[in-house]
């Protein structure tokens, strides 16, 4: 089975794009990350996250900047900080794109 990570119903989240398996979305996930939360703060706070998922996420937004623009850096890279190379080390390579889920300490 092949699980999408990020998913929009009409009826789950009033449309929103939430995260599969949560009921956290894109946007209150980038909001987390713009306030500095780490990959490792996210999946303490919220175990039903995983790493996919987020990554998943990121990338998403990253694909819709009318709709997240204000979480964009004028570079086109997402507010706050990412994965480090170690915690993305066996993503996907469509999950591993620089600045948006991969982003290292300022």
């Amino acid at each position: 089975m092949t699980i999408k990570w990020v998913q929009a119903d009409p009826l789950v989240m009033n449309g929103e794009p939430f995260c599969y398996g949560t009921r956290l979305t894109v946007r209150q996930l980038l909001e987390l990350r713009r306030n500095g939360y780490t990959l490792t703060e996210l999946i303490k706070d919220h175990p039903e996250l995983r790493r996919m998922g987020v990554a998943a996420a990121w990338t998403y937004a990253a694909a819709n900047p009318d709709r997240y623009g204000e979480f964009l850096e004028a570079d086109g890279s997402l507010a706050g900080p990412g994965y480090t190379e170690a915690e993305a080390a066996g993503l996907p390579e469509q999950y591993r794109r620089p600045g948006v889920v991969v982003k290292p300490p300022a």
